[in-house]
């Protein structure tokens, strides 16, 4: 019996050392030297296209009078480009705003706001924050497709939030002119607050 035991052993030990022999993987060196998949930045801007460089990065909160507003994302797209079209055709937004004719960008941002006060703010009377990059209007714009929604999330018109309410959403701008800096304000209840994401150059 014990003769028997021994040539199975035998015969095992054989066995796994023969295949170990013959290319067998060792786990631990093969963890070692597999490459490692590293996940891919998102890109939450393309500001470097038109000659911003950024003093902080995305997302930027600007805060005031228990108002919040973070800027999680922006892109800045040629106002005939295929991205600016296809979201004017999804949206419909027109070829034009109130205040800027024949706009040359496209803006589309995506945003968190943020109620802390103890007020109800509704934009129905004017926005609320404002983006900069010079001296002339960087004009929200509405669409068509979803006018009459309420604290849409797919594209903002208008924004009501009861006090302790957020809304995260994407908003568009129309913009002609240049880009000298970039500049966040806020204004809230009487009071006012700005941040620079790029200052002047």
């Amino acid at each position: 019996m014990k003769n028997t035991m021994m040539k199975v052993t035998l015969a095992v030990t054989m066995l796994v050392g023969g295949v170990l022999g013959q290319g067998a993987v060792d786990v631990s060196k093969a963890d070692a030297a597999a490459p490692t998949t590293k996940a891919q930045p998102i890109m939450t801007d393309n500001l470097s296209k038109y000659g911003l460089k950024k003093d902080v990065e995305l997302p930027v909160t600007v805060t005031t009078a228990g108002l919040s507003y973070t800027l999680e994302k922006i892109m800045i797209y040629d106002f005939n480009s295929t991205e600016a079209i296809n979201l004017r055709k999804t949206y419909k937004y027109g070829d034009q705003s109130g205040l800027i004719a024949k706009p040359q960008y496209f803006i589309w941002t995506k945003i968190t706001v943020k109620n802390n006060s103890k007020k109800t703010i509704d934009n129905i009377n004017g926005e609320y924050w404002d983006l900069r990059f010079g001296k002339d209007i960087v004009d929200p714009v509405s669409n068509w497709s979803r006018i009459g929604k309420t604290n849409d999330k797919l594209a903002l018109n208008r924004i009501v939030l009861k006090p302790g309410e957020q809304l995260s959403t994407y908003q568009a701008y129309m913009y002609k002119g240049s880009f000298n800096y970039f500049a966040i304000g806020l204004a809230h209840d009487g009071q006012f607050s700005e941040k620079y994401i790029m200052e002047n150059q």
